[in-house]
């Protein structure tokens, strides 16, 4: 979907361009900016309709559950101004004054401009089919349920909600992939480390190199990649051509999508411009590493000639002969764009082994996608591979043809890590989103 008005570069328009947009116009710029937020994933419960809300969130303090932002006007947003709409997307704060859980990533969406939050809410008012559903109460329990702890939360590490700016002679490109980044993509809110207190340790760039530096602790099983320049475990070897494929595709010669993010490719990147692909790609490849001193990867075919000598003597070898060399060969370098390559791979590499072992249990669906339609599925191996060879096969691939990986996996992780795979959410019917009353 191309952008319907030339001034949109930056994602700000002027109060001029604004003021001749008609209403279909800024209907169809919302429901653009919509995929770019991704707000069908959390509002959407597995079965239910598009952003009628009750997907439940897990929180360390008990379940929450998205609400219905339809403009259904007795249990959705349909009896909100304009002043109620952004100050819940912008501001954290409730129609009724609440503050809203973080879940909600309003410290992300501070900087999204006026103009593109009146498209959103003009979308949201007029583009979405209302849905009458209760929102369903937290699982919290009282006193951790009361609200204005939140409030002061939001005092202490909330940002002032002012529009993005560019640097002063910033390319534009770059400038218009930040705003995505920090704005409405709001990739912070899953690939930022988080402090004690839950707010991300950094919310751009400038305030330091833990931002997209990878999550410090599962989300729903998964940990977020690291997205900075870092040349094992970050994107240091992609290049922006990889990144945009990875955008759009869920795929690149590198690796796969899986987890969350599945969901994220299928219900919003592979619908934004090749303009604004690219522009997220270039601001992305533009971070530096967040480790400048750390080793990358280098290749070692020490394995893969012991497998085809028929040499499985090393611990988890004969578990990944016969359930994983078929699709990723015994050198580890799959198929291209199709299972992806384990030598060398971020997700392989990264500290936190959690996501490999959540794969080998749970399997996982790689979507067919608009450029790559498709479907590539990984078989559970869960049902029936004991913890402890689990995590012999996940230690034996994050150690083998150069991958260096430090932290070993023991039956006790695999079978934590069983536990959570339960429950997955699937995905909703993408082709909803598309009805325009």
């Amino acid at each position: 979907m191309k952008m319907m008005i030339p001034a949109l570069l930056l994602g700000m328009t002027t109060f001029a361009a604004v003021a001749d947009e008609s209403g279909a116009e800024q209907i169809k710029r919302g429901e653009y900016l919509a995929r770019a937020g991704d707000c069908v994933a959390c509002h959407t419960k597995m079965g239910g309709k598009p952003f009628a809300g009750g997907l439940s969130m897990a929180t360390p303090i008990g379940n929450i559950y998205s609400t219905n932002i339809t403009p259904d006007k007795k249990t959705g947003i349909g009896d909100y101004s304009y002043d109620d709409f952004q100050k819940a997307v912008r501001h954290g704060i409730a129609k009724n004054g609440d503050t809203l859980y973080p879940a909600m990533p309003y410290p992300s969406y501070a900087v999204v401009s006026d103009e593109d939050m009146q498209a959103l809410y003009a979308w949201f008012m007029h583009g979405v089919q209302p849905v009458e559903q209760a929102n369903q109460k937290s699982d919290i329990p009282w006193p951790l349920s009361m609200r204005w702890p939140l409030a002061i939360w939001r005092g202490m590490f909330a940002p002032d909600v002012k529009a993005f700016q560019p640097v002063k002679g910033q390319d534009a490109v770059l400038a218009r992939g930040q705003y995505l980044v920090e704005g409405l993509g709001h990739c912070g809110a899953c690939h930022t480390p988080r402090s004690l207190t839950m707010q991300e340790k950094a919310l751009n760039d400038s305030e330091g190199s833990d931002y997209l530096s990878g999550s410090n602790a599962p989300i729903d099983g998964w940990t977020a990649n690291n997205l900075r320049g870092d040349s094992r475990d970050g994107l240091g070897r992609w290049s922006e051509d990889d990144l945009v494929q990875f955008l759009r595709m869920g795929r690149n010669d590198h690796t796969a999508v899986f987890g969350g993010m599945t969901e994220v490719v299928q219900h919003s990147l592979q619908h934004l411009s090749a303009e604004d692909a690219t522009a997220i790609a270039r601001y992305l490849k533009s971070l530096g590493a967040r480790d400048p001193n750390q080793v990358g990867f280098t290749q070692d075919d020490t394995v893969a000639k012991a497998l085809w000598k028929g040499d499985d003597s090393k611990p988890g070898a004969s578990v990944y002969v016969d359930s994983c060399g078929a699709c990723h060969k015994t050198d580890g370098s799959g198929y291209k764009r199709f299972f992806p390559e384990l030598r060398g791979n971020p997700v392989v590499l990264a500290e936190d082994p959690t996501s490999l072992i959540h794969i080998v249990l749970s399997g996982a669906t790689l979507p067919g996608v608009k450029g790559a339609p498709s479907a590539v599925t990984m078989p559970a191996f869960g049902w029936r591979l004991n913890d402890q060879q689990v995590a012999d096969v996940v230690n034996f691939i994050r150690t083998s043809w150069g991958n260096t990986a430090k932290a070993q996996v023991s039956a006790s992780d695999v079978a934590k890590a069983r536990k959570n795979v339960a429950g997955e959410q699937g995905n909703v019917d993408i082709e909803k989103l598309t009805e325009v009353k």
